[in-house]
């Protein structure tokens, strides 16, 4: 049976009064974590919202402008999850910058269509756009942390504090996209993926004299 716009009146109703657009963004997620990004249409999204291959277009463009707000929204989220991590650096810097590593791979692990359209899908973050804004303020969680940390060196040892967010950045999110994907690519490692990051952000610290004999701890 097929339905038209008038044929569905509850929800179809509930959709021209503002739910349409959630509904969608929740059929993107839905289909990211079935097919991947790249292996759903927009019709397909139309569809599983309950609604005709035209009714999206009264919110969004194309399908990337679809993934977009699903970026979006995930960026959010993962923003109130590091931010709820670092806890503004209690009890000390290194024990909650230990908690941020923890919350990043626990947010690839438990929302993988969020972290796929946030990451894997291919969309552009141009600058000025909402979804520039969110993946700047999660971003930027991450930079609060490493300049609270570099604080706790001497000044003569400290290193800049973007440089070290993007090496930290991209460490953290190397073994989550290897190890803790949700598809066919996941890697296996002798380790946890947890396990893997906790060693790995030890000696990079340490290098940086972080937790050292006689240094900060």
């Amino acid at each position: 049976m097929t339905f038209h716009d008038d044929d569905e009146p509850q929800k179809r109703r509930g959709y021209h009064h503002g739910n349409l657009r959630e509904a969608l963004i929740a059929a993107a997620r839905m289909l990211i974590g079935e097919k991947g990004a790249s292996g759903f249409t927009f019709a397909e999204a139309a569809r599983l919202a309950g609604v005709s291959p035209a009714a999206p277009y009264r919110h969004f463009k194309d399908k990337d402008d679809l993934l977009a707000d699903v970026a979006r929204q995930g960026f959010d989220r993962f923003e109130a999850a590091l931010q709820a991590a670092w806890d503004g650096g209690r009890p000390n810097p290194l024990a909650a910058f230990d908690r941020l590593g923890r919350a990043y791979l626990r947010f690839a692990s438990e929302h993988p269509a969020d972290y796929q359209a946030m990451f894997e899908a291919g969309i552009a973050i141009t600058p000025g756009t909402p979804l520039a804004h969110s993946s700047d303020r999660a971003f930027n969680v991450l930079r609060t942390a490493v300049s609270v940390l570099v604080e706790t060196l001497p000044a003569a040892n400290r290193p800049p504090v973007m440089m070290m967010s993007l090496h930290i950045w991209s460490l953290t999110h190397g073994i989550a996209s290897l190890f803790l994907r949700g598809d066919g690519a996941r890697r296996k490692a002798p380790i946890s993926a947890e396990e893997l990051l906790e060693s790995a952000l030890l000696i990079y610290l340490q290098g940086l004299g972080f937790g050292s004999a006689g240094g900060p701890r």
